[in-house]
């Protein structure tokens, strides 16, 4: 394959998000807008990735090193253009071979297959080929001048004549070269336009000027959105859920109900797993084969086992690793924590910090008291224990094989194999006594009162 370097420009403010986070990083499926271009790019051939941003962007370079450590930054220092700004990537594309792609930021339903359309125009005998699309309502958008399958121009809107705003093909968000033509030209652009801006799509007059050959592919609208306010990430939020919906269904997977169904990007479902309605994945889940999972459940960074159950209403929160055929019930929450094959924990209880052996019952209202104030401590339960209703694990502790603790247990001492623990006061009941305390209570309030 031929060396492909991407440079993605992200150096926008993006004044149109009214926020304070970088538009680039406001997530879609869990993974920020520019993660999802530089994935794309990847996925396209991108042996090298240049990511250009602002002077105050530092926020995003550090994002961005944490998702693919290899990608390079460059800066633009001062807005001037979108071909000023790849520029600023001179140290990359100096050297580069083969092919470069300069491609925006802002679309997160970018995929490789995008990339592909212009790089196989390029592998044809191209020297320039831009990726275009046909929107539903081209207003904004710089229209592609063009005569039979040769693109002589772009035409901004703003620069654009009435005529050319009528055409309907425009330009998208992929611009591919052969790399020397490239660094031939990127240098000759002026900002002789409406906004005095370097214009990147100004390449394609400059190529064709040279005698180069140029062309542009085609995408799919939805493909290359562009996300500039929330209403936009809203839309692009929904259709990146609807294709991941559509794949999951086709691989052998039940949704109840699709819509209400949310998934992140690497969500991870085998077949004839079932989702009932109104289910949340947060980053990082893997569900196997046969796995049930109930409506209204919530769950990140987890690993579900073969025909496990989930919920209905539990959270499953990063490192809940639940075995085969484990039961997490309703308003159940589960955190760090390995769950052993069998294991059941059917109602209202916390499990953080904690390894739970198999077989093991866990029932109503059972706390692992991992937090100090300070540090967090561990829980150890071994097979087949049972642990009763509403007891209280203080931890680091650790319950034995087969050991049996008493419902309303506080249990702050280790607890051998096949011992009963109890941890609770001996019941007193006072005849009468209740009545005095209420009376008592009762007079206090009326007290204030008068």
């Amino acid at each position: 394959m031929t060396e492909l370097l991407s440079i993605i420009l992200a150096a926008g403010e993006g004044t149109r998000m009214r926020s304070t986070t970088p538009k680039v990083l406001h997530p879609v499926g869990g993974m920020p807008i520019v993660g999802h271009v530089a994935r794309a790019a990847r996925e396209a051939g991108s042996s090298k990735i240049a990511l250009v941003t602002g002077p105050r962007h530092e926020q995003i370079r550090k994002a961005v090193s944490a998702m693919d450590p290899a990608i390079e930054h460059f800066e633009q220092t001062i807005a001037k253009g979108t071909a000023h700004a790849a520029s600023m990537a001179r140290a990359a594309f100096e050297a580069a071979k083969g092919y470069i792609a300069v491609v925006y930021g802002d679309h997160p339903l970018l995929r490789g297959s995008n990339f592909r359309v212009v790089l196989d125009r390029l592998d044809a005998g191209l020297d320039v080929a831009i990726l275009g699309f046909e929107p539903k309502d081209p207003t904004g958008y710089g229209r592609f001048i063009t005569d039979g399958e040769t693109l002589l121009a772009i035409r901004e809107h703003k620069d654009a004549s009435e005529e050319e705003r009528r055409i309907r093909l425009c330009n998208a968000c992929i611009l591919a070269f052969r790399a020397e033509v490239f660094r031939d030209l990127i240098d000759k652009v002026e900002n002789n336009n409406a906004q005095s801006e370097y214009y990147l799509g100004d390449l394609v007059e400059l190529a064709n000027a040279a005698g180069k050959k140029v062309g542009y592919g085609i995408a799919p609208e939805n493909d290359v959105m562009g996300v500039n306010d929330r209403s936009q990430l809203a839309r692009a939020e929904g259709l990146f859920q609807d294709v991941r919906r559509e794949d999951f269904m086709k691989a052998g997977v039940t949704l109840k109900d699709p819509k209400s169904v949310w998934f992140s990007y690497d969500t991870e479902i085998a077949s004839d797993v079932t989702i009932e309605p109104n289910v949340v994945f947060g980053p990082g889940v893997v569900v196997e084969q046969g796995a049930v999972i109930h409506a209204f459940s919530h769950i990140e960074g987890a690993h579900i086992g073969r025909n496990a159950s989930v919920g209905p209403f539990a959270r499953l929160r990063p490192e809940a690793d639940l075995g085969e055929d484990v039961k997490v019930g309703n308003f159940v929450e589960v955190k760090k924590a390995k769950i052993g094959k069998g294991a059941k924990i059917s109602h209202l209880s916390y499990i953080g910090d904690a390894t739970v052996g198999a077989e093991v019952n866990i029932g109503a209202g059972v706390i692992t008291v991992n937090y100090d104030g300070y540090n967090k401590h561990q829980t150890i339960i071994g097979d087949n224990a049972f642990i009763g209703s509403n007891s209280s694990l203080v931890a680091p502790v650790t319950i034995g094989d087969g050991a049996l603790v008493a419902s309303g247990s506080v249990i702050t001492e280790d607890v051998e194999a096949d011992a009963l623990a109890l941890g609770r006061a001996r019941q007193a009941v006072k005849p009468g006594r209740a009545k005095e305390i209420f009376a008592k209570a009762a007079a206090k309030k009326q007290s204030k009162k008068g």
